[in-house]
């Protein structure tokens, strides 16, 4: 049997191709953290792949979160350690 969901790697970049006019319009400084969001997204694709999920935005947004949780995680600890 074939799979029926694209893979979700392939999905993300088509995904991520769709938001390129966006990126586009940002400013300079505004790219770059744009870069960074997208770079969450690609860092969880493996999860992403085992989420099997239809709406790629979902596990988007998810690995965004996840990536935001993981530098607040490490911000309050540097600020733990400096107190």
């Amino acid at each position: 049997m074939g799979k029926t969901v694209a893979s979700y790697r392939l999905a993300l970049e088509k995904e991520l191709q769709r938001w390129s006019g966006f990126k586009r319009t940002l400013r300079n400084e505004d790219r770059t953290v744009f870069d960074q969001i997208i770079d969450a997204c690609r860092n969880f694709a493996s999860a992403g792949s085992n989420a099997t999920c239809p709406v790629i935005f979902e596990v988007m947004v998810m690995s965004i979160l996840l990536n935001q949780q993981k530098n607040l995680n490490r911000l309050e600890k540097e600020l733990d350690a400096i107190r």
